[in-house]
C-alpha cells in the first residue's frame, strides 16, 4: 500500500486552514523557522519600506543585535553631522583649538555627540548662522531619536512572551502497547503560564493525479491542555490506526517531507494576556527509538522541585516494540 492509499482514511481530519498552499512545487524546505517560530516565507514584489514593519522587526530582534544596531545608528548619525560641521569650517565652532585634521574632526565629532544628546558641556559652541542651524536641527533630531529608542525599549520590555524552550528533537518512543510521537517543552523564566493548550499538525507531500500536493493533518494528543505549565510538558501523539502516521517508517517521513507544526497558546498571569509560541520538526529532526530522560527531581531539602533545563534535550536509545526503520 503506497503513501497516498494509506492516507485515504484520514481525509476527514485533513486541514486546509494552515495558511499554506497545496502546491508543493513552490514550498521551501520547511514551513516554519525553528529559531523564531515565524513562517518561512520571503515576500517580494514590494519595496523594503513596504515589505517590513520596522517596529515589529525591532521588537522581535535579538537583544544583542538590537543594542548593536542602535549603537551603529548613533555613530553613523554623528559621523554625518560631524562631516557637515567640518565642511562648514571649524572656525564656525568657538572653543576648538586647531590642530591636525584628525584632531579637528575628533573635536567636531564629540561636539556632535554632545549636541545630539543635548548634553552641551559648553566648551565648544556654534558661531554663525550655518553652524547654529545645523546644531538646532541635530538637537531636534536627537530628541526624536531618543523618544523612538525609549519607546522601542519599553515595547521590548513590556511585550508578553511565552518564554518556552522546546526539545531539539522529537522522538518516536514506546508508548503503551505501541509507539508514539513525542516532544517536550518547558518555560525557562519565572513567568506563570496557565491554561496552556497545544495543537499539533503534520504536513506531508502526497502524489495526486501525477502532481505532488501538500496535505495537512491534525494529530490527536493524549493531553492537549494543562491548567498550569510549571515543569516540562511532554506532548504525546499515539501512532495507532487513528493516526495519519500509522505504519510510517523513517524513510516514509523523509520521502513525504513530513513536518510537524506545534502551536502553543497560554495565559500569562503577570501580563494578564495570552501568549503564543510556535515550533516545528522536520523528518531529520525526529529520532526513532528513543525515550526522554526525566528532567526534574526533589531538592536536597525536600522543599521544592528542581527543574534541570539543560536536560530538556536528553534522551536514551531504546528498542521499539515493532519493526520500524531507525534513524
Amino acid at each position: 500500500m503506497n503513501l497516498r492509499q494509506r492516507l485515504q482514511n484520514f481525509r476527514n481530519i485533513s486541514e486546509n486552514n494552515t495558511g499554506f498552499g497545496t502546491n508543493s512545487a513552490n514550498s521551501g524546505e520547511r514551513f516554519y523557522n525553528r529559531r523564531t517560530g515565524s513562517a518561512n516565507v520571503v515576500k517580494r514584489g514590494v519595496g523594503p519600506l513596504e515589505r517590513y514593519s520596522w517596529y515589529h522587526t525591532m521588537l522581535a530582534m535579538p537583544s544583542g543585535k538590537f543594542i548593536l544596531l542602535l549603537f551603529i545608528i548613533y555613530i553613523c548619525i554623528n559621523l554625518v553631522f560631524a562631516s557637515v560641521y567640518y565642511l562648514i569650517g571649524i572656525n564656525h565652532l568657538a572653543g576648538i583649538h586647531e590642530g591636525s585634521a584628525v584632531k579637528n574632526f575628533t573635536e567636531v565629532f564629540f561636539f556632535s555627540t554632545q549636541t545630539f544628546t543635548t548634553v552641551g558641556y559648553g566648551r565648544i559652541s556654534p558661531a554663525g548662522f550655518a553652524a547654529s542651524s545645523v546644531a538646532t536641527f541635530e538637537a531636534f533630531l536627537g530628541l526624536l531619536s531618543f523618544a523612538i529608542a525609549t519607546g522601542l525599549f519599553y515595547g521590548r520590555f513590556s511585550r508578553p512572551q511565552a518564554f518556552l524552550r522546546y526539545s531539539d528533537n522529537a522522538i518516536i518512543a514506546p508508548y503503551k502497547d505501541g509507539i508514539a510521537l513525542m516532544f517536550r517543552m518547558s518555560p525557562y523564566k519565572n513567568n506563570n503560564l496557565s491554561e496552556a493548550e497545544t495543537k499539533v499538525t503534520v504536513a506531508m507531500q502526497v502524489e495526486e493525479n501525477g502532481k505532488m500536493t501538500n496535505q495537512f493533518f491534525s494529530l490527536d494528543l493524549e493531553i492537549s491542555k494543562v491548567n498550569a505549565l510549571a515543569l516540562s510538558w511532554t506532548i504525546v501523539h499515539a501512532i495507532n490506526e487513528k493516526s495519519p502516521l500509522y505504519n510510517f517508517s523513517y524513510e516514509d517521513m523523509v520521502a513525504a517531507r513530513c513536518e510537524v507544526f506545534v502551536f502553543v497558546k497560554a495565559f500569562d498571569e503577570v501580563f494578564s494576556n495570552t501568549v503564543m509560541s510556535r515550533n516545528s520538526y522536520i523528518a531529520s529532526e525526529i529520532v526513532w527509538g528513543a525515550k526522554f530522560q526525566i528532567m526534574y527531581h526533589i531538592s536536597e531539602d525536600k522543599r521544592s522541585t528542581v527543574l534541570e533545563l539543560e536536560q530538556l534535550n536528553t534522551f536514551d536509545r531504546v528498542e521499539l516494540p515493532q519493526p520500524v526503520a531507525v534513524n
